[in-house]
């Protein structure tokens, strides 16, 4: 469906936006490799939420974008990717990339909305319908011929973006009945990185993993076990003696831009500091050969029994030296890296300890944008609200709130996105907040949006609904 909201002035090539009717946010020039291409949630491997180039939409032109409501065969609980003139089908197309909650991988044509290709993974029908899902945004790699894709199979699969033919599989858990793709895959040196978790009700047994793939050639690299972490390789989960410890906040694993390696965060788990994870903050090395640090709260013991999960979101990298991390229990703590280094347990000795909006549970992903070296803002968003904070002088300012929910915010293209799962995608001004539009929408849960290329994606439906339908919202600049 196609509704004209007015007509839109696109604005060309500008270094310098100017948002609304005040604020003045620099941003680089755009170059022709990195502008028009979104590999990967959160635009990049470092799950920063921030796209850094000129999107074509700004606060003058943003309530006069033109929307068409996509009718998909399945509910996207996720984020989706982008790619400019893709090759699809031999030919040329703008072109998202989905994945549904039951493991369909799609290329829908963003002009027309029509569906290029479908894969549909094999048993697909014996799971549809149920709770057994993935929540994972998939990947593309720097070679753009290829996307990477999880299925509540407990697979990932490599996939021509021409054809959607597959190129190889591997599995990352050995009961996916138990042990569930939930986060987004990430991409990083020509590896994949997955992480898993549990499903809704903690039936035991299950661990976190992180599982590195060889994209070329599917094969696992390494894995690194969460729970009985000295065993190397796939576990059968029955063959642990401890359950949980699931690696499932929306960013998976973060990619650190300074070291290339990457930072988990666990949840609910026991934690005994040597083989046993629940409930911290990991650093592995790139490959997830080792541990480089580690972190967790003084109450860890107090989390885990109250079913407050340290991972129900991913951590993220304020500089190099601190990271934040939020949690079920309402907190955001600031990080030392020096505190966390090395394999002897680090329990306690936060930096800093703000709340969360409201103080409610964290289940997105926070955005953090370095608007100079010297100066971050980190934005928040979760089911009570949403507030923004300076970074500077390694502390944590509040510069501004409000009381309106959403999922992983975005900063793009001098504004701020942020989807609320109640109805709505919000658009702000991002060192203010002052609201600049309300796009309306359907509802949601973690789906989350992304802005490039005169365009914006957002998917709706909710993943804990089961069902096999839903609603890819595209809005876009008139031409």
């Amino acid at each position: 469906m196609l509704r004209r909201v007015q007509r839109l002035s696109i604005v060309g090539c500008l270094i310098i936006l100017l948002l609304g009717a005040g604020g003045v946010v620099a941003f680089p020039a755009p170059n022709s490799t990195s502008t028009y291409d979104w590999r990967t949630f959160d635009w990049s491997a470092y799950r920063t939420g921030v796209y850094p180039y000129l999107t074509r939409i700004t606060g003058g032109n943003v309530n006069k974008l033109v929307l068409r409501k996509v009718q998909l065969d399945g509910t996207v609980d996720a984020s989706v990717l982008y790619r400019h003139n893709a090759r699809v089908l031999n030919a040329n197309h703008d072109a998202f990339f989905l994945t549904t909650t039951y493991g369909r991988t799609e290329a829908v044509d963003a002009n027309t909305g029509k569906v290029l290709w479908r894969f549909t993974p094999s048993g697909y029908s014996s799971w549809a319908g149920s709770a057994q899902i993935t929540t994972a945004t998939p990947a593309i790699g720097s070679s753009r011929g290829y996307v990477y894709a999880a299925a509540p199979n407990g697979y990932v699969y490599k996939l021509f973006t021409n054809t959607g033919k597959v190129v190889w599989r591997v599995a990352v858990t050995k009961l996916p009945r138990r042990e569930k793709i939930a986060s987004a895959l990430n991409w990083y040196g020509g590896r994949l990185i997955v992480t898993t978790g549990g499903y809704f009700g903690d039936a035991p047994p299950y661990q976190g993993h992180v599982v590195v793939i060889d994209t070329a050639t599917g094969h696992i690299v390494h894995v690194w076990n969460s729970l009985c972490s000295n065993r190397s390789g796939l576990l059968d989960p029955h063959s642990c003696p401890a359950s949980d410890s699931g690696i499932w906040g929306r960013s998976g694993a973060v990619v650190d831009g300074a070291t290339g390696e990457l930072l988990v965060a666990t949840g609910n788990g026991p934690w005994d500091g040597v083989t046993s994870w629940g409930d911290a903050v990991i650093r592995l090395t790139s490959d997830a050969s080792g541990m480089r640090g580690n972190y967790t709260p003084a109450n860890t013991a107090g989390l885990n029994s109250s079913d407050s999960d340290l991972g129900s979101t991913s951590p993220v990298v304020l500089d190099a030296n601190h990271v934040a991390q939020g949690g079920k229990d309402g907190k955001i703590r600031v990080l030392g890296v020096s505190q966390m280094v090395g394999v002897v347990p680090h329990k306690g000795g936060e930096l800093q300890v703000v709340p969360t909006p409201g103080g409610a549970a964290l289940f997105s992903a926070p955005a953090i944008w370095h608007q100079t070296s010297a100066l971050a803002w980190l934005f928040v968003a979760d089911g009570a609200g949403t507030d923004a904070w300076r970074w500077s002088g390694g502390k944590l300012t509040k510069a501004w709130g409000n009381g309106t929910a959403g999922t992983s915010p975005l900063l793009a293209g001098g504004l701020l996105w942020i989807y609320d799962p109640g109805g709505g995608l919000n658009v702000y001004q991002p060192t203010t907040g002052k609201l600049v539009a309300t796009l309306p929408c359907g509802g949601g849960h973690w789906n989350s949006p992304i802005a490039i290329d005169g365009r914006v994606a957002l998917p709706e439906g909710n993943a804990n609904d089961h069902r096999a339908r839903g609603v890819l919202d595209i809005w876009s600049l008139k031409k």
